[in-house]
C-alpha cells in the first residue's frame, strides 16, 4: 500500500482530506510535513505506520479531535501539547490575543489569563511581550499540568495559579492592567455539545444561557483591574450584545466587540474608568 492508497482509503471511510493527511503524517512521525507527503505519495507505507494510521482514523471517525490524536496543536505560532485534559485551542481565540497586543505595547504590565487550559493565550502573550508579567489561572489541576508542560517546553515564564477565576489570585504592588479569558460560554443543552463530547465539559458549559461564568468574571474583574485596565472576553457567535450589556452595566467604558476572520463578533471587552473620570 502506498501513501496515496492509504489516503484514498481514509477518504472512502468518510474522513476529511486534511484530517487524513495530518493523521498519516502523525503515523509516519513526520508532523507538519504536508509538502513532503505530496512529494512522496507513491512511497510504500510501512506496516507499522499502516496499523497506526488505521487506528487513528477509527478514533477520528468517532469524533475525537485530531489535536488529541496527535498530541499537538499550533496556536499563534506556538506548538502546544494538548490532550483530553484541556480544550483544543481554536483559531478564533487568536482574535483575543491580537486585540490584547493591540491595546498594549512592550511596557511592563500585569496580565492574567483566566481559564488558561493548555496555556495558549497566556503563552502567546508572554512570547509576544517578554516584559509582561503573565498569570495563568485555571480551576483544574489537570489543565494546569498541561499549561506548565507547555511553558517549560517553550521556556516562557508564566505564573500558574489554581483557582476559580480571580479568587485567590494575588498581585504585588497594585492590580491587573489586563484581564483576558476564553471562559465556558455554551448553554446547557446546546445542540453543538454532542460534537464536543470528547472535550472537557466543565470548560464548555456555563448555565442556562451560557453566560454564568462571564457574569462572575465581570464582577470579579471590577475589583481586580487597575484604573484604565481592560477586560477582554471570548464568547459565542450570538452573545456579543449580551456580553456588551453586562460590561456596560458593571460600569465599564469603551465597550466594544471584535470579529474573527469569518467576520463574526467573537470577543467583547471594556475598560475600567480611570480615576476621576
Amino acid at each position: 500500500m502506498t501513501l496515496a492508497d492509504a489516503l484514498r482509503l481514509a477518504l472512502g471511510q468518510g474522513l476529511d482530506a486534511l484530517d487524513a493527511q495530518l493523521l498519516l503524517l502523525g503515523a509516519l512521525g513526520r508532523p507538519h510535513q504536508r509538502a513532503w507527503l505530496r512529494a512522496h505519495d507513491t512511497d510504500a507505507l510501512p506496516l507499522s505506520a499502516e496499523q497506526a494510521f488505521a487506528a487513528l482514523c477509527q478514533r477520528r471517525l468517532t469524533g475525537e479531535p485530531v489535536a488529541y490524536l496527535l498530541g499537538r496543536k499550533e496556536f499563534f505560532g506556538l506548538d502546544l501539547v494538548v490532550d483530553a485534559r484541556v480544550l483544543v485551542p481554536r483559531p478564533d481565540t487568536e482574535t483575543l490575543v491580537e486585540w490584547a497586543l493591540e491595546l498594549h505595547g512592550p511596557q511592563p504590565l500585569k496580565v492574567v489569563d483566566l481559564g488558561t487550559g493548555s496555556g495558549a493565550i497566556a503563552l502567546a502573550l508572554q512570547q509576544a511581550r517578554p516584559a509582561w508579567q503573565v498569570w495563568a489561572v485555571d480551576a483544574s489541576a489537570q489543565a494546569l499540568a498541561v499549561a506548565q508542560l507547555n511553558a517549560q517546553r517553550l521556556g516562557l515564564p508564566i505564573r500558574l495559579h489554581q483557582g476559580n477565576w480571580l479568587e485567590g489570585v494575588e498581585v504585588a504592588e497594585g492590580r491587573f492592567d489586563l484581564i483576558v479569558s476564553n471562559p465556558p460560554y455554551i448553554a446547557e443543552g446546546d445542540v453543538h455539545l454532542p460534537a464536543l463530547a470528547h472535550e472537557p465539559q466543565s470548560a464548555l458549559i456555563s448555565g442556562a444561557d451560557g453566560l454564568d461564568d462571564i457574569r462572575r468574571i465581570t464582577v470579579q474583574a471590577i475589583e481586580q483591574l487597575a484604573p484604565g485596565g481592560w477586560l477582554l472576553l471570548e464568547h459565542g457567535h450570538e452573545q456579543a450584545g449580551a456580553v456588551q450589556s453586562l460590561l456596560s452595566q458593571a460600569g465599564m467604558v469603551s465597550v466594544q466587540s471584535r470579529a474573527d476572520l469569518a467576520g463574526t463578533a467573537r470577543c467583547s471587552g471594556g475598560q475600567l474608568p480611570c480615576a476621576g473620570s
